[in-house]
């Protein structure tokens, strides 16, 4: 901030309220604090020093001797105005944000983050971030489906969607399936007895892949 330079001379009478109301018992203590800048500013205190004597900011005791020199007294009375808000994002930048996200990709990768698409749009990360939260969008979130080898695969999904979809009449459908990674096979060797230190096992006799089966009532 420029420096500051107040009026030529501060009246006595402006002395006497300056003097009242940082020592007055019913004065706000920011009131208290700004009236105090401006009499150690006139006795010839430099700012740095204020700040240090006041236990507040270089940029605090600028501001209210600014406010002093351009208001007067009315200027440490009254707040000073504070900046506005930040401006919503216009609804064509948002459109252009769930576009990208949802029909674009970044060249060499799966998806966006989004301080690449807010570079690559002009907007910040944090405004990208908002947009998708207000849609639900995750980009950095996806699912997929790993499709079978196996001969005849989609009639086989066919069959079977269908029967969950629309069982034969007065059927229980009953689903098996198998645990992730392992296949159900059935054993090549019979159990073994249970022996000291080691437990007995049982023969398994399972099918070799898990089944779907329409049972009648």
């Amino acid at each position: 901030m420029n420096t500051t330079r107040l009026p030529a001379t501060i009246s006595e009478e402006e002395r006497r309220l300056l003097w009242q109301l940082s020592r007055g018992r019913r004065s706000p203590q920011k009131v208290v604090l700004r009236a105090r800048i401006v009499l150690c500013f006139a006795e010839g205190m430099r700012k740095a020093a204020i700040a240090r004597e006041l236990r507040t900011s270089r940029p605090t005791v600028d501001l209210w001797l600014s406010r002093y020199a351009e208001f007067g007294l009315e200027g440490i009375l009254r707040d000073a105005p504070r900046p506005g808000g930040r401006k919503p994002l216009p609804a064509d930048k948002e459109a252009e944000v769930l576009e990208w996200t949802l029909q674009k990709k970044p060249a060499g990768q799966t998806h966006w983050s989004s301080r690449t698409l807010g570079k690559a749009l002009g907007v910040g990360s944090t405004t990208v971030l908002n947009v998708w939260h207000k849609h639900g969008l995750k980009p950095y979130r996806t699912r997929t489906f790993k499709l079978s080898g196996a001969p005849q695969f989609v009639e086989k999904v066919r069959d079977v969607v269908g029967l969950y979809l629309s069982p034969p009449e007065k059927a229980l459908v009953l689903s098996v399936e198998e645990k992730s990674q392992i296949q159900a096979l059935d054993r090549t060797q019979p159990g073994l007895p249970m022996k000291r230190g080691r437990c007995g096992t049982c023969p398994m006799t399972t099918s070799d892949t898990a089944r779907r089966r329409c049972l009648p009532l």
